[in-house]
């Protein structure tokens, strides 16, 4: 029983990471000056079999500024840029359909004053039998623009624990197949000692019999 566990818990880990629903993946927090920059901002449905139609915000507020700015808003098909010093440098690259679970943004011509904290806003409504329903979800990433791109620590130390995870599971799923080899081999050996027992007991049996059998 151990042994099915076992196996059912590793190839679940592994296929979880191959599974091709949403998956909620942070955004980059690092622009390099004068390039382009992808905004993520994913939020998934609790039910995929749920329909539902939803609208993206985008608000940002510069550093060391108080107030957010809207700088745009999505509501499948129509894109709109809501603030001049975003004029024709922001283009939508999220989900292309009204049941949105992407919200991402993709910024051109990165300049040192896009620095701040960007807050993308999803209004989902979940069309229900019964009622709809009306989900808000908020997401922020605080952005910093440099001159030279650097590879951020988050990102290594990720990098890093994945490997290690990976080899964890590997010296992990060698043992339980150790100890589940040895396990089945214990009872087949013990299998075995019960088989040549039963067959001596009977052995005996039948040579008794034979000797009661025999005439005086």
């Amino acid at each position: 029983m151990i042994c099915h566990l076992s196996f059912l818990v590793v190839f679940s880990l592994f296929v979880s990471q191959c599974h091709g629903g949403c998956a909620e993946v942070d955004s980059l927090t690092e622009a390099v000056a004068g390039g382009g920059f992808l905004m993520r901002c994913i939020s998934c449905k609790r039910r995929e079999e749920v329909s539902a139609r939803a609208t993206v915000d985008w608000h940002f507020k510069p550093l060391g500024e108080e107030e957010f700015r809207h700088i745009f808003h999505y509501d499948h098909p129509t894109a709109d840029i809501l603030h001049e010093d975003f004029s024709d440098r922001l283009e939508w690259h999220g989900t292309q359909n009204s049941d949105i679970q992407t919200g991402t943004i993709y910024i051109h011509n990165i300049r040192f004053n896009d620095t701040g904290t960007y807050r993308c806003t999803v209004h989902r409504t979940l069309l229900l039998s019964l009622y709809d329903e009306h989900v808000t979800v908020e997401k922020e990433v605080e952005l910093n623009v440099v001159a030279v791109a650097n590879q951020e620590l988050t990102a290594v130390i990720s990098e890093i624990v994945m490997y290690v995870l990976i080899v964890v599971l590997q010296l992990w799923l060698i043992v339980v197949l150790v100890y589940c080899y040895k396990k089945i081999s214990e009872e087949h050996e013990a299998r075995e000692a019960r088989k040549a027992l039963k067959a001596q007991a009977e052995l005996l049996e039948s040579k008794e019999s034979c000797d009661r059998v025999q005439p005086e």
